[in-house]
């Protein structure tokens, strides 16, 4: 070996050691998370899905300029790369190269070539969206025009080799057509064979020192999410369907619930701080930071990444005694009772970080263990526990509802096939009782046999477990499914997305297991079918308001769309933000029971964004939505625009 590839080998030990040192830190960090995280299955879907989200960059494209800038830099340093790990072995072994390759080398120089000047423009359109265009969710991170600068750096000090190096090696200048390009741009000096050699010398180790530099920075910076974004992609969830936690009341052992400070939470959730790309997507659609409140998904991550530095001495000695609560001066009570759990930044994110998780864990704590929650959420728990509703009315009024409908119980015709879930909106609120009355009436339009439960059914406890108030929930879930049980239920069918996302996703984790369709869902079939045929016209412009519950939480976009495709004379149109944009009402997360004090309404800026639509008929398939939607149709005094459930649209045209 030469004294100059001992050198390197001095220089490349030193700085991918020092970096291997850091990860190892940070795995440990991770490692010694107390809080339970979720199972992983389906290695072999996982890694198909991985594919396209990593190397296909399937998520990061969802954003047309930002996404095509990023897979360009990936693309580029993943090809780049293979020539940047030929300079090192010939820095150690004199003269070595591909070319053994043959064709395939010159394949491989001529990608290198191109994707060192697409690099380049990549960086140059990236510094233009940071310092000119300024999207806000981006911000301004000294930590990211570091990087930009870097990257640029080194594909520039390629291009500065390759250029150099084509006069000596001209058997495979048509491969390179860029470098060409620059070498006729450098040869106006002249230069001497020998000059060029030099240079590029100076220039391949000035890449390489850039090169092992980066690797040392890498950890502590924002590019962490080069080695993170990989493993946390592999480790999302499958679908957009997804439960919370439960949480094991029975185990002795466990004595903490929820989390109170960092290490609470699970390892995963620090995995997720360490994929973060900071790249806004997420704050870009969260209705809280959309109307000044202050909650931002991107600055929560990066705040609890913050603390994650801060505290890792004491995590890597196992203190969690002495470690400091996660509420403090950055992540405040207001921070975490102001989300929505709409699942918009989860969504939009393009390295799938879950910060629905770290919010209700934080809450649960709150709540459980430190009785901190907003003072009208009191009400609703002890509603919940004394009537079975959030609402204080007696369970026994729970199916006056149906009056006149002559609706069968299950305790009269237990063989019944289909039962109809009424949920406390549809069985106590005035405005959705209007919804039940009409999905039963076009239920026994199609002649489709169905019972309620009446006054044994009670609050599926979707409200206290969104809200942290999990045993409240457990107690509420484990009633429910014993009289469930009783009646040997197989399928339920609910007008309401919280009552069928519990119903159909969590209650299983309790030994519930049943076959749930929403409403809209329903409806959609029996159309299909042939078993409801709408035939009054409907000539009305029609927006359709997705639910939260329904849609981010459980893929369901187009049914409802389909129910009111069916209306005849009806033109539908659509908002700005609709499906898996759409932006939430408001209601979610136990927020309808939360008064908010805080910024704008959100209701009120989904209300004028469906007003901007010009429709006349404001869809929903919700009763929480309907509520918020009507209220902000009142608010803004529009008094020609109706807000209608679809099941009173096919009703009324049926």
């Amino acid at each position: 070996m030469t004294w100059e590839g001992i050198v390197f080998l001095v220089l490349a030990s030193f700085s991918l050691g020092y970096s291997g040192y850091r990860f190892q830190i940070l795995f440990h960090v991770l490692k010694n998370h107390r809080g339970k995280t979720r199972t992983f299955g389906n290695m072999s879907k996982r890694a198909w899905i991985s594919f396209l989200d990593i190397l296909g960059q399937r998520a990061v494209l969802r954003k047309k300029l930002p996404g095509v800038i990023h897979t360009t830099i990936f693309w580029g340093f993943l090809i780049i790369s293979v020539g940047t790990l030929e300079q090192f072995l010939s820095t150690l072994r004199p003269n070595w190269s591909f070319e053994f390759l043959d064709s395939g080398y010159l394949l491989l120089v001529a990608l290198q070539d191109c994707f060192t000047y697409l690099v380049l423009l990549a960086v140059l359109a990236a510094c233009y969206r940071r310092f000119v265009l300024r999207p806000e969710g981006l911000g301004q991170s000294p930590d990211a025009n570091r990087v930009l600068a870097l990257t640029g750096s080194l594909m520039l000090s390629i291009a500065l080799m390759h250029g150099c190096e084509l006069p000596l090696h001209p058997w495979y200048e048509d491969a390179m057509p860029f470098s060409r390009a620059m070498y006729s741009f450098l040869s106006l000096g002249n230069f001497s064979e020998e000059s060029y050699a030099v240079a590029a010398h100076v220039f391949k180790w000035i890449h390489m020192l850039l090169v092992l530099g980066f690797s040392m920075y890498i950890p502590h910076s924002k590019h962490l999410h080069i080695v993170a974004a990989g493993p946390n992609t592999f480790l999302k969830n499958q679908k957009n369907t997804k439960a919370m936690r439960p949480i094991s009341f029975e185990d002795p052992e466990q004595s903490q619930y929820g989390a109170a400070k960092l290490t609470d939470l699970s390892w995963k959730d620090a995995l997720d701080y360490y994929a973060c790309t900071e790249c806004g997507r997420c704050q870009d659609v969260c209705p809280a930071y959309q109307t000044q409140k202050p909650l931002s998904p991107k600055k929560l991550i990066l705040d609890l990444k913050h603390a994650l530095h801060d505290q890792k001495e004491k995590i890597l000695a196992k203190d969690h005694a002495s470690l400091p609560p996660i509420i403090d001066d950055h992540v405040t009570e207001d921070v975490i009772w102001a989300c929505t759990s709409c699942r918009a930044c989860e969504i939009a994110c393009p390295v799938f970080i879950e910060h629905t998780d770290k919010i209700f864990d934080i809450r649960r704590n709150l709540v459980m263990m430190e009785s901190r929650f907003p003072p009208e959420v009191q009400s609703i728990f002890k509603n919940m526990e004394t009537q079975g509703t959030p609402w204080a009315f007696s369970p026994e009024t729970r199916s006056d509802w149906a009056e006149g409908l002559d609706i069968p119980r299950m305790s009269e015709n237990p063989k019944i096939d289909v039962l109809l879930w009424v949920g406390c909106a549809g069985a106590y609120d005035e405005r959705n009782k209007k919804v039940v009355r009409a999905f039963a009436s076009v239920l026994k339009k199609a002649k489709i046999p169905f019972a309620i439960l009446g006054n044994e059914e009670r609050c599926t406890g979707d409200p206290a477990r969104r809200i942290g108030n999990e045993y409240l929930y457990q107690t509420l879930a484990r009633s429910n499914i014993e009289v469930l049980q009783r009646y040997d239920v197989k399928k339920i069918v609910t007008s309401c997305p919280h009552c069928f996302h519990t119903l159909k996703n969590e209650y299983p984790d309790f030994g519930g297991h049943y076959e749930v369709f929403h409403h809209s869902q329903y409806l959609a079939s029996l159309i299909a079918q042939g078993k409801i045929k709408p035939s009054q016209k409907y000539e009305e412009t029609i927006t359709f308001h997705d639910s939260c519950y329904l849609g981010r939480w459980n893929g369901i976009t187009e049914d409802p769309r389909e129910v009111l495709r069916s209306l005849p004379g009806a033109h539908a149109v659509e908002m700005k933000k609709h499906h898996q944009e759409s932006m939430c009402c408001g209601a979610g997360g136990g927020r309808m029971w939360m008064e908010e004090t805080l910024g704008k309404r959100i209701n009120l800026t989904r209300t004028e964004q469906a007003l901007e639509t010009g429709a006349s008929t404001i869809a929903t398939s919700c009763p929480f939505c309907l509520t918020m939607l009507s209220d902000g149709v009142q608010s803004k005094m529009a008094t020609k625009t109706k807000v209608l459930d679809i099941a009173e649209l096919i009703n009324e045209t049926s």
